[in-house]
């Protein structure tokens, strides 16, 4: 049940350095911790890299969240979850690059937001399997 004041978010997860399913596991704990309630957690699938090549394949997953942070609280908790789970650079300017752990904000409540930080819905996410498929599986579950 949702308590007032709190806010759905989906978030995408992906990892294709060192342990994929223990940094995963990792990030659902202290998302869990620091950013609200981890509700509802997708399969995990095995995807080729999107937008670079490697050798690595990703594990990606989605989850739900139950959260009173604001978008920007929750968006500055992933990225120092992401810092915690060892990743050290963040894609710019679209050049991507092999990871221990991403998380995407996807939607919060319906909100649309575009700012330089943030912008939601996730504008690309409807381009990629590797989102869609996890989420369509926790979505309205």
């Amino acid at each position: 049940m949702q308590e007032p004041n709190s806010h759905i978010a989906y978030l995408s997860l992906g990892s294709n350095l060192g342990n994929r399913h223990a940094t995963m596991q990792q990030a659902i704990l202290l998302l869990g911790k620091q950013a609200g309630s981890v509700d509802r957690v997708s399969s995990a699938i095995e995807t080729e890299p999107w937008g670079f090549k490697s050798a690595n394949k990703f594990l990606n997953m989605c989850v739900r969240i139950i959260t009173t942070l604001s978008p920007e609280q929750l968006l500055a908790t992933t990225k120092d979850i992401e810092q915690q789970l060892g990743r050290t650079t963040k894609s710019v300017n679209g050049q991507y690059h092999d990871r221990p752990i991403d998380i995407d904000i996807l939607t919060y409540d319906d909100l649309h937001i575009n700012t330089p930080s943030l912008t939601l819905p996730h504008p690309h996410m409807h381009e990629r399997d590797f989102v869609m498929i996890p989420l369509r599986e926790i979505l309205d579950k």
